[in-house]
């Protein structure tokens, strides 16, 4: 192997990969980032770190990585916690990451277990994650969260970076602009903060807009009769046609809007309000309503 050996003097925290080493893998396994898959690498040690301290990864954890890609927060993540499951979707840059961890981290290498897949695919992995820590592409990154929620109950909190305008949506309550799908849904599984912005020039390629950092921490959802999908119906109603009120848009779902409006009123909702305005509890009371209808 070409790349030189990493050392870390003294105390001094271990190497992680600079922008120079993350060309020069690239320029070994002939890869160049593609917008088909998101792909911008980290090429900053100091984002990385801010990474990591802001996900708060306890030592005996295991973290899920989603697109580990050359390995740049990965080494991070190995780091801080016990073991790292990642998920690759590119077998070109799978192929390369066990090399790059074993020269980077040796001690570590057991610990790191890789995963060839569709992170929307995945449904089972060889230990048990217990927090998930990722750069996710922007086209994907809402749809490999829930997803990721919903398959992986053992996910108790994490950290995620994505487009910044995302950030907020996931982030968002009610009342807010930015307050959709993205955070109702997300709020059945969790809480969720804005947790720092992210510049441009910390990547390669650098994108044209900043990143946003997500936190999350998991919570239970509303008690209730209705079933997530039952829920998550409600609330893609409602949003479909943001700017009608409830009434109006859940016509459709209700099978007319006399009855959708008999379900807002039981669930305790004004039926001239939007889905802008109310949150996943009462979501979830609404779907609840039309159960006892129909029972």
């Amino acid at each position: 192997m070409n790349e030189p050996t990493p050392a870390a003097p003294g105390n001094a925290p271990a190497p992680l990969l600079g922008a120079s080493d993350i060309r020069r893998l690239a320029e070994e396994i002939g890869v160049r980032p593609t917008k088909t898959l998101g792909q911008n690498f980290v090429i900053d040690g100091n984002t990385i770190r801010r990474i990591v301290a802001a996900a708060d990864i306890h030592p005996d954890e295991t973290v899920l990585e989603v697109g580990p890609g050359l390995g740049s927060l990965t080494l991070g993540l190995l780091d801080a916690a016990r073991s790292v499951v990642a998920i690759e979707i590119d077998p070109v840059l799978a192929a390369k990451l066990p090399a790059t961890v074993n020269h980077w981290r040796p001690g570590k290498a057991a610990d790191f277990h890789l995963v060839l897949a569709d992170a929307m695919k995945v449904t089972e992995l060889p230990v048990e994650p217990t927090a998930l820590v990722a750069n996710l592409p922007y086209n994907v990154a809402v749809p490999v969260v829930l997803h990721l929620l919903q398959h992986f109950p053992s996910l108790r909190h994490g950290l995620v970076m994505v487009q910044d305008e995302v950030a907020d949506r996931l982030a968002a309550g009610p009342g807010s602009k930015t307050y959709g799908v993205p955070s109702v849904k997300a709020a059945w599984y969790s809480g969720m903060r804005k947790a720092g912005v992210i510049g441009m020039n910390v990547f390669w390629p650098a994108p044209k807009i900043h990143s946003g950092l997500v936190a999350f921490t998991r919570r239970e959802p509303p008690v209730t009769t209705a079933t997530r999908e039952q829920v998550f119906a409600v609330i893609d109603a409602a949003f479909a046609q943001r700017r009608k009120t409830l009434r109006a848009a859940l016509a459709g779902w209700a099978g007319n809007a006399a009855e959708a409006e008999r379900c807002l009123r039981a669930a305790g909702v004004d039926p001239t309000a939007r889905g802008e305005v109310i949150d996943i509890a009462a979501f979830a009371r609404i779907a609840e309503a039309r159960n006892a209808a129909d029972a």
